[in-house]
């Protein structure tokens, strides 16, 4: 363990410096860096965002550890996040460059059945659920502090090679708050983080409507569920519907219709994960002429 007085002051600015060599090193060896860039006041901004941090939050195990990452994260410190099926690794800028791994165990397949039992029918699509555009009753459902989808403190172990000998370091913690601001970006990952498919949340209310193990519904038990004509002319609702691609929000609706991650995305219109990331989190769409020409291709 390590005690105060082994630590020498390093200023903000060598910290920096400090991190900027050490992603330097990574990128060589093929790492994409994402970073953590927070705007404005608050951490989060999205229903899913803060769904996240006030769920920690509200642990005692958590509630006067958080506070140590606040302003890590707040200015940048968290080099690099990213998230995959039940683990986050992150880097983090301190007096050296630390590697942090967060690791959660998915959801219980009991509590993911209950889960969709209770939004069964209440979820429209799954931009919607994305986008937090649900029900307060649904909210409640997903966010409980007991049988959410946000995980338990015992569900979730860290490590963190830094000196530091507590059990959640400042740099664990600004990894924490990162998750809630990635979660902005990409409500998605949680889902990936807890092991389960959101899409099963709109497809609940088929799955219990439809019991002779059909692929396909009938036209007419779609006309009952949607309360639509099936002989639609489908050129005026892609009209009605279009995007128009002016801000981030357009970018991560296109995504959301498209069904893709983040990772997938930036694989199908060929530019790095970390540019669509900045694409989403942009409040007025500035790209050149050849990339909007790839975003409009996918409009077709």
């Amino acid at each position: 363990m390590a005690y105060w007085s082994d630590y020498s002051y390093v200023s903000a600015a060598e910290k920096k410096a400090i991190a900027k060599r050490a992603i330097d090193k990574r990128k060589k060896g093929g790492l994409q860096p994402q970073p953590v860039v927070i705007t404005g006041r608050g951490i989060a901004k999205s229903f899913w965002g803060k769904g996240w941090c006030d769920h920690l939050e509200s642990f005692s195990d958590y509630s006067n550890r958080l506070p140590r990452g606040r302003t890590y994260a707040r200015n940048g410190s968290v080099c690099h996040l990213e998230v995959g099926a039940g683990v986050v690794k992150a880097l983090v800028a301190g007096s050296s460059l630390y590697e942090v791994d967060v690791k959660i165990e998915p959801l219980a397949d009991e509590a993911w059945e209950k889960v969709k039992s209770d939004c069964s029918g209440q979820i429209g699509t799954l931009v919607e659920l994305l986008m937090g555009k649900i029900s307060e009753e649904v909210m409640s459902i997903v966010s409980d502090r007991h049988t959410g989808l946000f995980p338990k403190p015992k569900e979730i172990r860290f490590d963190c090679d830094c000196p530091d000998g507590a059990r959640m370091c400042k740099h664990i913690a600004a990894v924490l708050y990162g998750v809630g601001s990635r979660l902005d970006e990409s409500p998605e990952l949680l889902f990936v983080l807890r092991g389960v498919d959101a899409e099963e949340l709109i497809k609940v209310e088929f799955s219990q409507t439809v019991e002779r193990g059909e692929d396909d519904l009938p036209d007419e038990v779609l006309s009952d569920i949607f309360g639509i004509d099936l002989e639609f002319d489908l050129d005026r609702v892609l009209r009605e519907t279009r995007i128009e691609l002016t801000s981030g929000r357009d970018v991560a609706e296109l995504r959301g219709r498209l069904g893709l991650s983040l990772e997938e995305f930036a694989a199908r219109v060929g530019y790095a994960e970390s540019t669509c990331r900045r694409w989403e989190a942009s409040q007025e769409l500035k790209i050149g002429k050849k990339a909007r020409g790839v975003l409009e291709g996918l409009l077709e």
